[in-house]
């Protein structure tokens, strides 16, 4: 790394390659993600025997990158994003190594040990979205940060269409039955790996370190300000949020399949899905430029607004197919929104030093309280219904609609050095 801090010229260079090294692995990663947790719950239903275990898949992935999340954000902030996230390539190969092991065997628990790496990889495609951000300007930081989330749809997609001809090339080349698309995963990661090392040059990270420890090029460049109030409700609104999406979303699954009966099952929950997805991804540049103009607070507030429409229609049209799937839909766009608006707040309310480690504590918050969530969710539908449901989400909704004073930025708070 150079001496001298980057000119204005060279900043803006190396955040547009960041931006877009960024958004290939996410499509790489989304492809290899995609495809093994698509499987992981059925391999895991096969190798225990019982059904009531296929659970357990998820819940791996969850614990995976919640354990993951602090220590490559940690490593993150010491030897930059690229270290961090071709490490998480990295633990994701081994973990599908170790699945494929597992099916050959017919070890559940060997499983579910490759399922938590695999989860642990996941912890650094998620930090992918923050690492758009080091470089970024004010006037684009959630434009940016959008661009890399909404690479997610095109991979998140991909990944589970994948199955059905990695069972066919898996069977060619004599692999266990169900993880012929872990082929597929594992060369998604391997270029992914390569992509980061051989691209994602210079670190943004260590660039963006550079330029706040010597002061140049700040003019909403670094924004080297300390906001801890705004910062800790920036992660209370995208776990908040990311606990009635995930909530929500886990159960309906499982209440469609009592709505509908025969095969036709299968389509319903796959359409809905479907719409759910694209709600999560597909519009995220969208909520990125309202971000960008209209103020970071405002979008998170503008999610949780459609977040409770999700809710009420839930609530009011719980047996009805349509009215399900458009509360999925909505569900999805209150998500995207609070994401990446609340992701942007938390990193212009925190200093460069302090990101990664905040940034490690989002997501850890985020993944653990999801996790906490699906299964009292799980209670929730069984004991009240999916209406019941809705209605105690909208609980959490209005927790974060109500401390959204404590998100408001003032104004800039120099950072005491030494």
């Amino acid at each position: 790394m150079p001496d001298a801090a980057p000119s204005g010229s060279e900043i803006e260079g190396a955040q547009r390659r960041t931006v877009r090294v960024l958004a290939a692995g996410q499509v790489l990663g989304g492809v290899a993600f995609g495809a093994t947790v698509s499987l992981g719950a059925l391999l895991a239903a096969d190798l225990s025997g019982q059904d009531g275990l296929s659970g357990f898949a998820t819940a791996s992935v969850t614990l995976g990158a919640a354990l993951a999340a602090i220590p490559l954000a940690r490593l993150a902030g010491r030897r930059g994003r690229r270290v961090a996230l071709t490490l998480g390539n990295g633990l994701a190969l081994v973990g599908i190594a170790i699945v494929v092991t597992a099916a050959a065997v017919r070890s559940f628990p060997l499983l579910l040990v490759g399922v938590v790496l695999i989860g642990m990889g996941n912890a650094g495609n998620l930090q992918s979205r923050f690492a758009a951000t080091d470089l970024a300007t004010d006037r684009r930081r959630a434009r940016d940060l959008s661009v890399v989330v909404w690479a997610t749809t095109v991979g998140g997609v991909a990944g589970p269409l994948l199955v059905g001809p990695g069972e066919v090339v898996g069977q060619a080349l004599g692999m266990p039955h169900l993880t012929g698309s872990y082929l597929f995963s594992f060369v998604a990661q391997v270029l992914a790996l390569a992509l980061y090392l051989v691209a994602l040059r210079p670190d943004p990270l260590l660039w963006a370190q550079r330029i706040a420890a010597s002061g140049a090029a700040r003019a909403g460049r670094v924004n080297d300000v300390d906001r801890p109030r705004a910062a800790r409700y920036a992660i209370f609104a995208v776990a908040g949020s990311h606990v009635v999406m995930a909530s929500v979303m886990a159960m309906t699954p499982v209440h469609l399949s009592h709505m509908v009966h025969g095969g036709d099952v299968t389509v319903v929950v796959g359409v809905t899905i479907a719409l759910h997805v694209f709600g999560m991804y597909g519009l995220s540049p969208v909520f990125g430029w309202l971000a960008d103009r209209i103020g970071r607070l405002a979008v998170i507030l503008v999610g949780q607004a459609v977040l409770a429409a999700s809710l009420v229609v839930a609530a009011v049209f719980p047996h009805s197919q349509v009215g399900v799937a458009v509360a999925l839909l909505l569900l999805g766009l209150g998500w995207s929104a609070a994401t990446v608006a609340g992701a942007a707040l938390l990193t212009e309310s925190t200093p460069t030093l302090r990101r990664p480690r905040r940034q490690g504590l989002s997501d850890t918050a985020m993944t653990l309280s999801a996790a906490a969530g699906s299964v009292l969710a799980g209670w929730v539908l069984t004991n009240i219904g999916y209406d019941g449901l809705a209605l105690t989400a909208l609980v959490l909704v209005g927790m974060v609609t109500v401390c959204s004073p404590l998100g408001r930025v003032s104004g800039r708070v120099p950072v005491r050095r030494g």
